[in-house]
């Protein structure tokens, strides 16, 4: 089963990292997704720009569009992973492993209920 790992953090502590610490974490990082893809159970990654290039659309009627994130929370969904787990143990699993490169923040893990590959290559 295919699970989404959403990445949440606090956007300003995160953005407030140099190159160096930055790099560092996603070098640490890289020993978890490389593990994945050895084991054929990695799906897309993405790490997603800050929040200030967020555009919502709220579904009203009529649809308003306003800039940045939906709601304002001490920590923002920065990215996320899908991965290919047995159970929730096994997503929870490779969360930990996920946390000890990148402490802090939190971590959602959902099953994918609905999957359709997309036809954007990378």
């Amino acid at each position: 089963m295919l699970y989404a790992i959403l990445c949440y953090h606090d956007e300003d502590l995160v953005g407030s990292w140099s190159k160096e610490q930055d790099a560092a974490v996603m070098q640490k990082l890289a020993v978890v997704q490389e593990n994945l893809a050895k084991q054929g159970r990695l799906g897309p990654v993405a790490r997603l720009l800050p929040t200030t290039a967020a555009t919502t659309l709220r579904k009203d009627d009529p649809p308003i569009v306003l800039d940045g994130p939906f709601a304002e929370t001490k920590e923002q969904l920065l990215g996320f992973y899908v991965v290919d787990c047995k159970n929730l143990d096994e997503a929870l699993d490779v969360a930990r492993d996920l946390g000890k490169a990148n402490p802090g923040g939190t971590y959602e893990i959902r099953p994918v209920g609905v999957f359709r590959p997309g036809s954007v290559e990378s």
